[in-house]
């Protein structure tokens, strides 16, 4: 495969899948290749072999390593991916016999959130799982570990080198630590806040590139970064939507997931992912033009129900529906829409009405001019849509809960 010319040289990867039964091997492979090419490197091509168990020397069997080192070095690749987590040992040998240097799967995706992260708190989230996940492999591997830089698996936020020194990374942990806990303060803050202000939370969730950034845009016109990229939204974004009924919620967009999500990133954005945990409503948003869009809705509702979320009100979103030709499977109270065209979008604002936590209604009064309190009242627990002030009264068209609905049944039209 010729490699097309660029300013500066692509870096071109060989992928490498090791099938032991645990996992569907095929479909991973298919999803590191995508992931590869999010990191920005050019997925030459992939080698797999099918063994009982993992060598724990060299992952691979002898002859398969010596087949990859011929070809990396007959197609010059610089780079060598695995499609699971290797220890420290393995990419040692790995790197010694084939001389080219070799990254798992979980330093892509680490080296991936790396690239995308935008905000503090996201970059914080970010170096910490990286030093986790690198605290163990510093044992004989010397000088080499402080090249965390600009290559793929290697990425960092830029604020600090990883060095050799383990006294000095676990300083940097610690203070990453406290540095995150004050954000997961002020993000809980946040959240009491919209809680004490009656604030209905729809948090957007799902598997990586289902279209979440878009769907988002469509309904609030927000800007969120929206490409054909695994993880392009990293850091979560809140935007307000009115609903057809009257009532504002808050809609937050989250990150993405993949299967077999590294547990280091599992626990680094707890913070974030609790964020759709402390949601009122639950969109599980996946691309049904996937053939595996079963397992993508799948490896969600398991996401959310290890952090505690099943019993929210989870809505099943099936994206795409303007380039699926068929439902690959049945859901029950899921809605087909298209985040890019529209399609479908108005039964999912119903979905999300019929969802909220408090049934409300939509109401015509007439209230008498000493009872201008009570306007007062719809707009801090209401929706006020319109006032006019006639001759009989004043006329007031609102959306209010059961509550506030028997307070006012008097007054009704």
């Amino acid at each position: 495969m010729e490699m097309t010319e660029t300013a500066e040289r692509v870096t071109r990867a060989l992928l490498v899948s090791v099938d032991t039964g645990e996992f569907d091997a095929e479909s991973s492979l298919s999803e590191l290749f995508e992931l590869t090419q999010s990191a920005g490197a050019e997925a030459v091509a992939s080698v797999s072999q099918k063994l009982s168990r993992l060598d724990p020397a060299t992952c691979v069997g002898s002859g398969k390593l010596e087949e990859i080192k011929e070809y990396c070095e007959r197609e010059e690749i610089d780079l060598i991916i695995f499609d699971l987590e290797l220890s420290p040992v393995q990419i040692r040998n790995i790197e010694s016999c084939t001389d080219v240097r070799v990254i798992d799967r979980t330093m892509l995706i680490l080296d991936i959130f790396a690239l995308r992260a935008k905000s503090r708190e996201g970059k914080l989230q970010v170096e910490l799982a990286q030093l986790k996940y690198m605290m163990p492999r510093l044992t004989g591997k010397g000088v080499e570990l402080s090249r965390l830089g600009g290559g793929i698996g290697t990425r960092g936020p830029g604020e600090t080198k990883l060095e050799t020194d383990r006294r000095h990374i676990k300083r940097r942990m610690e203070t990453l630590k406290a540095e995150l806990k004050e954000v997961e303060t002020r993000r809980r803050l946040h959240r009491e806040r919209r809680e004490k202000d009656g604030v209905i939370t729809v948090a957007i969730v799902g598997y990586t590139n289902a279209g979440k950034s878009t769907l988002l845009n469509y309904l609030t016109d927000a800007g969120v970064l929206s490409q054909d990229k695994l993880f392009a939204t990293l850091d979560p974004t809140s935007r307000a939507l009115q609903l057809p009924c009257g009532v504002t919620v808050m809609l937050i967009d989250t990150v993405g997931l993949v299967r077999r999500l590294p547990h280091h990133l599992v626990e680094a954005f707890k913070s974030t992912l609790e964020e759709a945990v402390e949601a009122d409503i639950i969109l599980n948003v996946c691309d049904i033009s996937n053939e595996e869009s079963r397992l993508h809705l799948e490896v969600t509702e398991e996401l959310l129900s290890s952090l505690g979320a099943e019993d929210k009100p989870i809505i099943p979103v099936l994206n795409k529906c303007d380039i699926a030709d068929t439902l690959y499977f049945p859901v029950s109270n899921a809605v087909r829409i298209s985040a890019k065209t529209g399609e479908g979008v108005e039964d999912l604002l119903k979905a999300i009405e019929e969802n909220l936590p408090k049934k409300l209604m939509r109401v015509m009064l007439l209230l008498p001019f000493d009872k201008g309190n009570l306007l007062s009242l719809i707009r801090e627990r209401g929706t006020l849509h319109k006032e006019d002030y006639t001759a009989e009264g004043i006329r007031a068209e609102a959306t209010v809960d059961e509550i506030l609905y028997h307070r006012l049944k008097e007054y009704l039209i």
